[in-house]
């Protein structure tokens, strides 16, 4: 998984990747070059006092080291510059994947788990990305490198190389393998994390109405301490690999002094040979070092690059048709033919055998109790989810059929939980359309029953709503999203419970200022009150996921036990006549 992703995402840097690579060659060789420079001073300099050859060789040294810092920063910018691209094209890869998703998709994984693999798991990825362009390219070319030159400085001590690289890997290895499981589960900790503190923060007002302030702290508590649990564990982990790289190399080169030190005065060896052979395995364990160190990193980048490729690889249940319908009948006109839901695995359907007709100019409502199936039939007509049985039509065209823009320009939804975005008034109700004036704003505002308060507001259009619309009341909430339904101007409007917020008197009074505006569009609207409702040229009644009636007022009241039931608990026998 971790691979493939690395192949897709930095294919298009192959040229900064080319660079990293040429310039970690040249920057590694010129590190390898140095201690045989050193060792020439040494045997040909100081031992024999010719300061003229000190100073040439020390000479070519500064400019082999001036050539490895210049090389070693372009390694670094090109493979910074590769490693924040990769991170944001996976990014957006993963947004673009998530927009398509309808919203059996995102529940199915969550938003908090969405959110983590977004920013978290894909920063993971992305510093490996960092760390592999500046150290583990170079690790292997130095390790190799190191090899070949401390050979060629004395091949007697050529069987501590062979000790000691095996023994650092052996026990970097031992540690790593450890640390694989704890980091799958520190990213599923995080997820519970973020899925417990964005419950907390979206439900505060439920929490302190229950007084459960000390149960939801418990709960974040219990969350907190698993992660934290988690991340000491690989922590400490971690925490062992450097004393044990550490104690491997002090040892690695006492032993290289130790047995040196008989060749050198053996005569069998140089001085400057030994101070090189030195240098060259402190490299050599020091790339394996850097080697390791990256390798604790790959298996969390490697878990983290399977819950990111888990999204991409999912295929949205509502897919864009393959010869998309573009252009529509302008009729303004809705029918739903023999439409069935069931979600995957369920025993029962949501919706069964679901047949009307909602036509311009004319209100279809509909209603029914808890859980009936009314958001869902709602939500198969702008295709937040695709119907299972039968089909819905829109001005002719099944909506499986219809470009997906097409289809939503020509439908304006107002959602059960209204939902502002951070901005303004104006950019909200701006939200379907963009090109809308001041005067068309203040139009739909009107109608929704919205201008008085926005016009209270500090700024009027321009004032200030914040993350959700939480610096408004639910009721002005729910104006706000009517009001950006209206700006769009569609040909079908749907109201998803939209008026629940609002008292009876705005209630009335937005349904009467709505009825001009929308003369020419076809209005389905989903309610729980029957006051909202009964002017409305037909009703269904909705009843275990099928139609239990629908008809006018007037004719449900003669024909429909299950309204009859609905409009007593609601109004007295003068109000319903």
């Amino acid at each position: 998984m971790l691979i493939r992703l690395l192949r897709v995402y930095l294919r298009p840097y192959r040229r900064e990747l080319t660079a990293v690579f040429v310039l970690q060659l040249i920057g590694t060789i010129a590190s390898l070059y140095l201690p045989r420079l050193n060792a020439d001073i040494i045997d040909h300099g100081v031992a024999t006092g010719n300061t003229s050859y000190i100073l040439s060789t020390g000479g070519w040294m500064i400019a082999v080291t001036l050539l490895q810092i210049v090389c070693s920063i372009g390694a670094v910018y090109f493979g910074a510059r590769s490693a924040m691209a990769f991170g944001r094209d996976v990014r957006s890869a993963i947004f673009h994947r998530v927009g398509d998703f309808s919203a059996r998709e995102v529940a199915g994984f969550g938003a908090p788990s969405l959110i983590t693999r977004t920013t978290n798991d894909v920063q993971q990825i992305q510093l490996l990305v960092v760390l592999v362009c500046t150290m583990l390219v170079m690790a292997p070319i130095m390790c190799v490198g190191g090899i070949v030159m401390a050979l060629n400085e004395d091949v007697g001590l050529s069987w501590l190389l062979l000790v000691c690289v095996p023994v650092l890997v052996i026990a970097i290895g031992l540690i790593v393998s450890r640390m694989v499981p704890q980091f799958r589960r520190m990213q599923e900790r995080i997820d519970e994390v973020n899925r417990v503190l964005r419950e907390q923060l979206s439900g505060i007002r439920v929490v302190r109405a229950f007084v459960r302030e000390r149960a939801e702290t418990g709960r974040f508590a219990d969350a907190n301490t698993s992660l934290t649990n988690t991340a000491l564990r690989v922590g400490r982990l971690q925490a062992m690999i450097f004393p044990v790289v550490m104690l491997i190399l002090n040892a690695s080169s006492i032993a290289v002094l130790w047995f040196g030190a008989h060749r050198v005065d053996s005569g069998e060896m140089q001085i400057g040979a030994l101070t090189a052979f030195l240098n060259y395995l402190l490299q050599i364990l020091m790339s394996v070092m850097m080697a390791t160190f990256i390798s604790t990193l790959i298996p969390r980048a490697a878990v983290c690059a399977e819950r990111i490729n888990e999204v991409l690889d999912t295929e949205p249940s509502v897919r864009p048709p393959a010869a998309p319908v573009r252009e529509l009948r302008p009729t303004a006109e809705l029918e739903l033919r023999g439409v069935g839901f069931r979600y995957p695995g369920a025993a029962e359907p949501v919706l069964r055998t679901i047949s009307f007709r909602a036509e311009a100019g004319k209100t279809t409502a509909i209603i029914g109790s808890t859980g009936a199936g009314k958001t869902t039939l709602i939500s198969l007509i702008p295709r937040l989810i695709d119907v299972t049985d039968g089909s819905v039509l829109v001005d002719g065209a099944d909506v499986r059929d219809i470009e997906p823009d097409a289809l939503w320009r020509r439908i304006g939804l107002v959602p059960q939980k209204a939902y502002l975005f951070t901005g303004t008034v104006a950019s909200n109700l701006r939200y379907g359309n963009p090109e809308a004036s001041d005067e068309q704003l203040w139009q739909a505002l009107e109608i929704a029953q919205a201008r008085d308060f926005v016009e209270a507001m500090d700024g009027g259009l321009d004032a200030p709503i914040a993350q959700g619309g939480t610096n408004v009341s639910g009721g002005q909430r729910q104006r706000l999203s009517i009001a950006r339904a209206l700006v769009r101007k569609p040909e079908i409007y749907l109201f998803d419970d939209s008026f629940s917020a609002l008292d009876l008197a705005t209630d009335a009074a937005l349904r009467a200022a709505l009825r001009p505006y929308t003369a020419d569009a076809a209005i389905v609207v989903v309610a729980q009150r029957v006051s909202t409702i009964l002017d409305a040229d037909q009703i269904i009644v909705l009843e275990n996921g099928a139609i239990a009636g629908i008809g006018t007022h007037r004719q449900l009241l003669d024909t429909c036990p299950t309204y009859v039931e609905i409009v007593q608990s609601q109004l007295t026998p003068q109000e319903a006549a």
